[in-house]
């Protein structure tokens, strides 16, 4: 049943376009949008029937969701056809567009609609753009039912979301689509074109990539590529001639930004420098500033080659320098290199696990005085406290070293730093036994 807050559309539920345009055109994505969850391509971890989204529909109990994944990959569309399959009221707003006063109406749309025996379900599309504010305005209308929310985001919902409205909801992962997902809507908009693309093996192959996994961005290809007159096929040379390269995913302030430089580290940890410089590469080809980078690579030689190779942060500070004075897109070599280095070095945490160890103990013990036999005495009453009382001075000693207690009186003595047996830190696991030794000796 209609009531007065409903916006009449141009369409109908079931996507016929209404009178007077008919005879409009569409773009190839709307003309595909599937009509049922079935026609959906991808997304089996959550659409398949022990999936998620499978056994909440099996069952007749969906709640409220929030879907997070990249551009392109089906969000509205599930959102949709949930409510289809639920029979229920399809109401669908961005927050980029909306405000408190729409909101309002919209929940005062749902209220009675719901009186009338009608549910709503509420999509709610780039969700984290609402502040914390907006957000908490959704709970009381999710609790109460007048709304079943489904949100979408390619945000990090646990970094963009209010904690109440997640758990409130159940999140879900839409990933992009892979290569022979994007081969399956080729095909369907071939079928829906009656004709093929004018593509030879290689070309079809470039232009699936080019998507980069984004479904919409494909179709909007596929057009272009149709529209085109050609005789023949055209190779990959002529494709990328014809087409600019769509620029890969990459948002400097958000995931990705945090997902890549994981990946560049782990990859320098794992020895791999083929994965390592892809991964720099991919970066710097998304637009990353280089000395983002730089600062980083130095903070792995710190962390995870260490006193393996001492060397190390030396190379990463003066690739770091070459950079600066060469500038892009000269300088950007000599991080490249910093990055091989790194990966080819011998690795150890064993200078980080120490660190981390002896800030934990000072947390722990931060009030216990030094002993006094290392303090120095510059007043006559501290040296009637007996401050520097029983010192030794190590280069008197035999050896170079006394072996005395430097913790404090009552701080059991315990081992922070254990080196591994690669690269220079296996010289320093020598001295470091050496001196254990001697300090045994000395008891």
């Amino acid at each position: 049943m209609a009531d007065l807050f409903d916006i009449p559309n141009s369409a109908d539920q079931t996507g016929n376009a209404g009178a007077g345009e008919s005879s409009a055109p569409r773009p190839l994505a709307d003309r595909l949008r599937p009509r049922s969850l079935g026609e959906v391509i991808g997304q089996e971890q959550v659409l398949g029937p022990e999936a998620p989204l499978g056994v909440m529909l099996s069952s007749g109990s969906l709640s409220s969701l929030v879907f997070w994944g990249p551009p392109g990959v089906g969000k509205t569309t599930i959102a949709r056809l949930l409510a289809d399959e639920t029979d229920l009221h399809f109401v669908q707003i961005s927050a980029i567009f909306t405000g408190v006063p729409e909101l309002r109406k919209v929940f005062e749309a749902a209220k009675v609609r719901r009186g009338n025996g009608k549910g709503t379900l509420l999509f709610v599309d780039e969700i984290h753009r609402f502040n914390k504010a907006q957000q908490d305005g959704f709970l009381p209308y999710m609790e109460d039912g007048t709304i079943l929310l489904v949100g979408a985001t390619t945000e990090n919902p646990s970094f963009e979301l209010n904690a109440a409205v997640l758990s409130r909801s159940q999140v879900l992962v839409l990933e992009r689509l892979s290569l022979a997902d994007l081969e399956r809507l080729a095909q369907r908009a071939e079928r829906e074109l009656d004709r093929g693309m004018p593509l030879d093996g290689p070309a079809r192959e470039a232009l699936l990539e080019m998507a980069d996994g984004d479904g919409r961005a494909l179709l909007n290809l596929i057009e272009q590529v149709m529209a085109w007159r050609v005789d023949g096929k055209l190779d990959t040379d002529a494709l990328s001639t014809r087409l600019m390269r769509r620029a890969a995913k990459y948002d400097k302030s958000g995931d990705e930004h945090y997902n890549l430089i994981s990946a560049l580290h782990k990859s320098v940890r794992g020895s791999d420098p083929d994965a390592a410089l892809y991964w720099f590469s991919r970066m710097l080809e998304g637009g990353e500033d280089p000395r983002f980078l730089a600062r980083r690579i130095t903070r792995m030689a710190c962390e995870d080659i260490a006193l393996a190779d001492p060397q190390a942060q030396g190379v990463c500070l003066s690739a770091w320098e070459t950079y600066e004075r060469l500038g892009s897109p000269e300088g950007e070599l000599a991080l490249a290199q910093a990055v091989i280095y790194l990966a080819l070095a011998p690795k150890t945490n064993a200078g980080y696990m120490a660190y981390k160890a002896a800030r934990a103990l000072a947390k722990k013990t931060g009030s216990e005085p030094p002993p006094k036999h290392i303090l120095n005495a510059p007043t006559s009453l501290m040296a009637e406290q007996g401050y520097g009382d029983g010192y030794e001075y190590d280069h008197n000693a035999e050896g170079g070293f006394s072996g005395q207690n430097y913790f404090p009186e009552g701080v059991k003595r315990p081992v922070l730093y254990s080196p591994v047996e690669r690269g220079f830190e296996r010289e320093l696991k020598r001295r470091l036994d050496y001196f254990t030794t001697q300090r045994l000796k000395k008891k």
